[in-house]
């Protein structure tokens, strides 16, 4: 019998770890697929999807303190969310923009993820805007001497956008505690990243700002896991920012208003798929004994029933009155 090295506890995660890990990526997968149906069915009106990333993104989520650390996610960062303590219906309802869609009481588009209670930095519609915020809460927390660390992902195409290259530098001059995670999944929209880099790497750009730089395979969640808590471990030493690239690909078209039958083919996407993070993380459980049969099965149907539950609560939601929409605009 061959002999499977068992990673994670090398890694210092317990099998309940792991396996909570590959119950977010489900869930986040899952929640996705169904908001394509409802907006295929006409119910909910825009998705931008996290389908193919789900790895990286909750294993870098799970190596961070989720009881204090600040993130400021990307709008396909549905693990990321997730796996602080979001819930499937909380998805759903800004997916629907119902009234109680905690991230903005449905005002905002879906992916715009919020929430002061869980520490996820309010984001904006203009890509890379995020990455200057998480650095401004990391120069906040340094001043205020926590002990945390703040984390913000962003895609390969905002790497190219001045708000990185600003915030990097400044992060870089000041040594603060942040990880900037480019999920790097091979478009940005319809543009290839070979046509979007002169370097080889997103991290290769590190140095420039004199930080660690580090290139991982995206579809593994326990590499990204390890190097982020390296990550993090340096930061809380004083020893300054951190760039990772996670290499992924993005299965599905930008969002549900794109065609991307018209940048790339049916055979790319399909062969991407055979590397998809959650089934080589479902595999690679199953061969240490920790995800058996039964125990999927298990998680399969609890998952599929919060999906369920989620869906039917945020359809039946009443959408806010239409006077909210003057809260927070001018002064009461």
């Amino acid at each position: 019998m061959v002999m499977v090295e068992n990673r994670h506890q090398a890694l210092g995660l317990s099998d309940d770890q792991v396996l909570e890990m590959y119950e977010t990526m489900l869930l986040a997968r899952k929640v996705d697929e169904r908001m394509w149906k409802l907006n295929r069915a006409g119910k909910i009106p825009f998705v931008i999807s996290c389908q193919g990333q789900e790895a990286a993104q909750v294993g870098a989520a799970f190596a961070l303190d989720r009881e204090k650390d600040v993130i400021a996610p990307y709008y396909r960062d549905l693990g990321v969310v997730l796996s602080f303590g979001m819930t499937a219906r909380d998805l759903m309802l800004s997916g629907f923009a119902k009234a109680e869609d905690p991230n903005s009481g449905g005002r905002q588009m879906p992916g715009h993820f919020g929430s002061k209670k869980l520490r996820i930095l309010t984001q904006s519609s203009p890509v890379t805007t995020q990455v200057a915020h998480a650095v401004g809460a990391a120069l906040a927390s340094r001043m205020k001497g926590e002990e945390i660390v703040t984390f913000t992902t962003f895609g390969e195409g905002s790497s190219n956008q001045g708000d990185f290259h600003e915030s990097a530098n400044f992060a870089g001059v000041h040594k603060l505690p942040v990880i900037f995670m480019c999920e790097n999944n091979q478009y940005a929209i319809s543009v290839p990243v070979k046509k979007q880099l002169a370097c080889e790497r997103v991290s290769d750009r590190a140095v420039g700002y004199g930080m660690q730089g580090k290139t991982i395979d995206g579809n593994d969640p326990l590499a990204v896991y390890e190097a982020v808590k390296e990550a993090r471990e340096r930061a809380l030493r004083g020893e300054g920012p951190s760039l990772i690239e996670t290499v992924s690909y993005r299965l599905t078209p930008h969002s549900s208003d794109d065609d991307d039958k018209t940048y790339r083919t049916v055979d790319e996407v399909e062969e991407a798929k055979k590397k998809d993070g959650l089934f080589q993380f479902s595999t690679y459980l199953q061969s240490v004994n920790v995800l058996t049969e039964e125990k999927e099965k298990a998680i399969h149907d609890r998952v599929d029933q919060w999906v369920e539950d989620a869906t039917d609560y945020a359809e039946a939601a009443p959408y806010a009155e239409p006077e909210s929409a003057l809260l927070y605009v001018y002064e009461e």
